[in-house]
């Protein structure tokens, strides 16, 4: 075939460059810069680790195993037992929930987290539960059907169960470890498991006494109200104080260094270990003697509690001290005003702020309404007035202004309790892998919000008496109550009262130098000078 047919066979058709030596230089010079790619290179993921994915699987496997139970507890307990056992078994929840969610409250960490651990609790664990102590039991009475019960109850059920509830702090530990760094968050975690895990099984428990008094002639008799005093007003905690020390387990080997595998190992299996025995030992305590419920209970549990609450108070309280260890460096390099790192190491200065900043940006609206540069403004019996009627606007606004500002001092105070743990987990010798780009992300949220909050924070630290050493003598402020600023202040002290005003601007004069990659503990002065011209801030506002 000639040259010229191959050429009017292929007319038309886009010619294809000859690759050749001389102009290999000259073909890759004219490709663009990767910027500027318009048809980039697919990267094939495998399906779990597609996020979407997993999160879809996840629910999907969490509903189906919530249908599954619900079906086999309405089951056995009738649909009228259901319901009942359903209505009781959710008065304790908002209780265990809100200690729960007041422990971790000094860096609270998502919701997703949280429900999901009570969801895998309430949906996931509990049908696993149901399904191998069955089995267990039944495989046991074939052989010994006199203690099948006992034995199901006192070493199937607490290694099946607190294995089940176990699993979910174990997933959060693995796949959000930045959001698991300590011992209050691994008892967050399975607080939240082992609620929703009480919960179902208080459905269950509950519904089954109902039916045992309809069939004694009687709505609500002795059976009903019996097992409600003793699983949800005596013994709510029962189930989160046993998956709580596989929580703590956990959380010591999140703070501890990846040197020291022996602990990182051996604190999460020990942890599971006593949850289990403390499980058997409660399970077990109704067999002893007439009494031994009364007995494990008062000389065993309630003591027992004690100390965990204890031990997880002084872990918060630490973490609270945490921060005015870490955050003075950034005080230091003038990304903080002194005073600051105390005030955000105190959960009343902390929420002081977020009150001053509500009722100081609604107040500068003018008589709660929008801010005008005429207002006048007057402090008496400890509240901020204006006098702008003419400007005044529907008080919702007001109180709008008012909660963005707040909502700005709540970030304000999240994003520095995250760069504190963040400095606070290097020291351990346990660093993020992206510890430089994190630390200079939170500096510039905290950049953004500052105008907003640095007063704030000033001020409750005036009032709580948080002072740095060597500072002067807090402000008098007993004439002005406690939510309003110890000196009256101009009508605007700080800028705008729009608290997202700063927002729009750059935070930065010129971009920074990130510090560190991996800092030691409690080295001074790592970083350089502050991105902006002027003296470091001092927070307080003008006269």
């Amino acid at each position: 075939m000639s040259d010229g047919s191959v050429q009017q066979r292929w007319q038309g058709q886009p010619v294809v460059p000859v690759l050749q030596e001389q102009r290999v230089d000259e073909i890759l010079a004219a490709v663009p810069e990767r910027s500027q790619w318009r048809y980039r290179p697919r990267h094939v993921v495998p399906l779990w680790r597609n996020r979407t994915f997993r999160v879809v699987a996840v629910f999907a496997v969490l509903a189906l195993c919530g249908v599954a139970i619900l079906a086999l507890v309405r089951d056995q307990t009738g649909t009228e037992g259901f319901l009942v056992g359903l209505g009781l078994a959710v008065l304790p929840v908002p209780a265990l929930m809100s200690a729960f969610r007041w422990l971790g409250r000094v860096d609270p960490r998502p919701w997703r987290n949280l429900l999901f651990a009570f969801a895998w609790g309430a949906c996931a664990a509990a049908l696993v539960a149901i399904l191998a102590n069955s089995f267990a039991t039944r495989w046991i009475a074939g052989s010994d059907p006199g203690n099948a019960d006992t034995l199901g109850a006192t070493v199937i059920a607490p290694v099946v169960e607190e294995s089940a509830k176990a699993a979910a702090v174990l997933l959060l530990f693995l796949f959000r470890r930045r959001e698991f760094t300590g011992l209050v968050d691994g008892a967050v975690a399975a607080g939240f498991t082992a609620t929703g895990f009480a919960f179902t099984e208080n459905i269950l428990y509950l519904g089954n006494a109902f039916g045992e008094d309809q069939q004694m002639g009687s709505a609500f008799a002795s059976v009903t109200v019996m097992t409600f005093l003793i699983r949800a007003v005596m013994t709510p905690f029962a189930h989160p104080l046993f998956t709580v020390m596989t929580g703590i387990g956990l959380g010591i080997a999140a703070s501890t260094a990846p040197g020291r595998r022996f602990r990182r190992i051996g604190a999460p299996l020990l942890g599971l270990v006593l949850a289990m025995g403390m499980h058997a030992l409660w399970n077990g305590s109704a067999t002893f003697t007439r009494y031994g419920f009364y007995i494990v209970y008062g000389a065993f549990m309630v003591p027992v509690f004690g100390l965990i609450t204890w031990l997880l108070v002084r872990a918060r309280r630490q973490e609270l001290r945490s921060l005015a260890v870490e955050l003075p460096a950034y005080a230091e390099a003038g990304w903080l005003s002194p005073d600051e790192p105390l005030a955000l190491a105190s959960m009343r200065a902390r929420a002081l702020a977020r009150n001053a900043a509500r009722q100081r940006y609604a107040t500068a609206a003018g008589a709660y309404g929008q801010p005008h540069p005429t207002a006048s403004y007057s402090y008496g019996h400890g509240h901020a007035h204006a006098h702008a009627p003419a400007h005044a606007k529907h008080p919702k606004e007001a109180k709008e202004h008012g909660r963005a500002a707040a909502r700005a001092v709540a970030e304000y105070e999240a994003f520095a309790t995250s760069l504190a743990f963040l400095r606070r987990q290097a020291g351990r010798g346990t660093p993020d892998p992206d510890f430089a780009a994190r630390e200079l992300e939170l500096l510039h949220h905290l950049w953004q919000r500052r105008d907003v909050a640095g007063p704030a924070l000033a001020y409750a630290a005036r009032a709580t008496h948080r002072r740095p050493p060597g500072f002067p003598p807090p402000w008098p402020h007993h004439a002005y109550g406690p939510h309003a600023y110890a000196v009256a202040p101009a009508p605007y002290p700080y800028g705008a009262p729009s608290p997202y005003a700063p927002y729009a601007a750059q935070p930065y004069g010129r971009q920074p130098v990130p510090p560190y990659t991996t800092p030691p503990p409690h080295t001074p002065q790592p970083y350089n000078p502050p991105p902006y011209a002027g003296p470091p801030y001092t927070g307080g506002p003008s006269a």
